[in-house]
Order: structure tokens, then C-alpha cells, then sequence
């Protein structure tokens, strides 16, 4: 099987629970819950993503020929394979149309961890060492259990109740990032903040089975 990836680059995880720890980012091309084209954006089951996973054309990104190529490729962006356990995250886009066993074993064998940032409307193939699950809107879940649950806050319609019964070690919500969500407010005590990581604070204190993850790779101005 080949792989389209958009982009491949190195920085820290900057949101949930394993947040500050540095991994490949490996970014597969296409989604199946939005074309990734704007035209199409307001129909889309998922409105509000602020990723480009359209083409193969991102620092990195090409078409690979097979799992050990691309493979071979994410060690060239460790720092050293001898320095601490290599981390690799895939996503996208939605990962789970390209992620399959052979990449999963090529990757393993070149001594990565894996962790992949999903949708969860597709099942995920044995062998991830790291599963977070992003749920979009009124979509179905295939994929109920994992190491983490992470839900952009707030979403229409959505209750972060009805997936509190779910089986993940974690539950965060991350404030959505749109146009309120650099917006300052003022709190009591004069202290700005967005009304969206307002609320999901708010709710959090209320519901203490969750916890508050922020994009700190956006505050720290990396990728």
C-alpha cells in the first residue's frame, strides 16, 4: 500500500495528556469528514478544523511507496534514535483511512511509539501504543475506547455527558478555536480570557471527571 502524507515536521505535543513531549508529526493527506476545500466547509459533518490536509505538498509531505519507506523517512526527523524513546504521532486529517498494519509493524520495528490523533468514526488497527479520540459533531463513533478522549468545546448539539460512560483513561475538552477564541473577556477579577476556554474551564470545575486541555503550541507560537 502507498501513503499520501501532507506533511511531516518536529515539534513538541502541545495539547492532552501527553502535552510538551517531542514527536514526528506525521500528517496523512484527506479526511472523511471534510473535503479540507472551503466551498465545501459549512456542509461538511465537521465545520471547524484549522488543519490544511489537502495534497502532499507540506515541508515533508510526498507520496510513499510503501510502510517502510515512510518509515525510514519519520527517522530522519528524530534527533538521534539513541536519544530517549523516538515518538511518532500520526494524523491528519483523519489517519485511520491510511494507518494500517504494515505501517504500524515498519514503524515499531524502527523503535517508535506510536500514537495516533483520530476522529474515531473508523476503527483503529492493534498495535498503537497512544490513542486519542477527537469526536465531531452528531458523527458515530466506531472507536469507544482508548487512552484518551480529547472534545473540542463547545460543539452544536454535543453534550460532553454522553461520552463520559466511554472507555478512556482521560477526558479533556479543548476549547474550539475560532473566531471567539482569542477574543478577551474580562472575570471578576479583570483577568482576560476567550469566552470558549472560559467555558470549558467552567464546565470542568462543575464536571471534575474532565480535565482542560489548551493548544499550548499555539500560545508558544511553534506547530
Amino acid at each position: 500500500m502507498s501513503y499520501s502524507v501532507k506533511e511531516i515536521f518536529y515539534s513538541l505535543q502541545g495539547e492532552g495528556a501527553r502535552a510538551g513531549r517531542p514527536a514526528v508529526f506525521c500528517r496523512f493527506t484527506g479526511c472523511n469528514l471534510w473535503s479540507g476545500e472551503e466551498k465545501h466547509r459549512r456542509a461538511a459533518e465537521c465545520s471547524f478544523c484549522d488543519t490544511d490536509f489537502v495534497g502532499t505538498d507540506g515541508a515533508g509531505g510526498a507520496r510513499f511507496g510503501n510502510a517502510k519507506e515512510l518509515a525510514a523517512r519519520l527517522v530522519s526527523f528524530w534527533p538521534g534514535m539513541h536519544q530517549g524513546t523516538p515518538y511518532v504521532v500520526f494524523t491528519g486529517g483523519e489517519p485511520l483511512l491510511q494507518l494500517d498494519a504494515a505501517l504500524i509493524n515498519a514503524t515499531h520495528l524502527e523503535g517508535f511509539e506510536i500514537a495516533v490523533e483520530t476522529n474515531g468514526t473508523l476503527l483503529a488497527p492493534e498495535g498503537i501504543d497512544w490513542l486519542s479520540v477527537s469526536p465531531k459533531g452528531q458523527t458515530k463513533l466506531a472507536q469507544t475506547a482508548g487512552n484518551e478522549l480529547k472534545l473540542v468545546f463547545p460543539q452544536v448539539d454535543v453534550n460532553p455527558g454522553d461520552f463520559i460512560d466511554l472507555n478512556f483513561e482521560y477526558f479533556y475538552l479543548q476549547p474550539l478555536d475560532d473566531s471567539e477564541y482569542g477574543g478577551p473577556i474580562e472575570d471578576a477579577g479583570g483577568h482576560g480570557t476567550s469566552p470558549h476556554i472560559q467555558a470549558s474551564a467552567n464546565y470542568c470545575l462543575a464536571h471534575p471527571q474532565w480535565k482542560l486541555s489548551l493548544q499550548t503550541h499555539k500560545f508558544l507560537g511553534i506547530r
